[in-house]
């Protein structure tokens, strides 16, 4: 199972490395800024998805809190991600752009490293946690003085 899930977290990780190449590509484009960023913001709602899908994996595969919180906090900040976007609206002129607009705005780009770099530990530590189950669900796990004893007789 923590295969599946490593798994997982690594296709978010791949999700949000996609969202910063759309961003570019969006920003570098000649069509209207709606058009230029539809695909990153579909893809910012499909990351959230897998962020949530993600959370509630860690949680079914009973992983620990940790994961679990991280998981959710990928989440949480992708929310956030749309709210910065709807803030930096609000201080725009007429014309949508304003200094203080453009300043708000540059926290997404840096939210979005946050995201990278939480998605990152996640699947740095599932990976690096050894996987203490067997394929039945049930801990294998041996630890006191009966460890030191059958690691010597093996």
């Amino acid at each position: 199972m923590r295969k599946v899930f490593a798994g997982l977290a690594a296709f978010l990780l791949l999700v949000l490395v996609v969202q910063f190449f759309l961003a570019a590509s969006g920003a570098f484009s000649n069509e209207a800024n709606e058009e230029a960023f539809r695909p990153h913001r579909i893809l910012g709602l499909g990351s959230i998805l897998v962020a949530v899908v993600l959370t509630v994996a860690a949680a079914v595969m009973r992983m620990p809190g940790r994961i679990i919180g991280l998981s959710g906090l990928v989440a949480g900040l992708g929310i956030l991600q749309a709210l910065i976007a709807v803030i930096a609206k609000a201080f725009g002129d007429s014309a949508g752009d304003s200094a203080v607009g453009r300043y708000v705005f540059g926290l997404h780009a840096v939210n979005g490293l946050v995201m990278v770099a939480v998605a990152r530990v996640i699947l740095r530590s599932v990976r690096a946690a050894p996987d203490t189950t067997t394929t039945s669900g049930v801990d294998t796990t041996v630890t006191g003085p009966a460890a030191d004893s059958a690691r010597t007789a093996s």
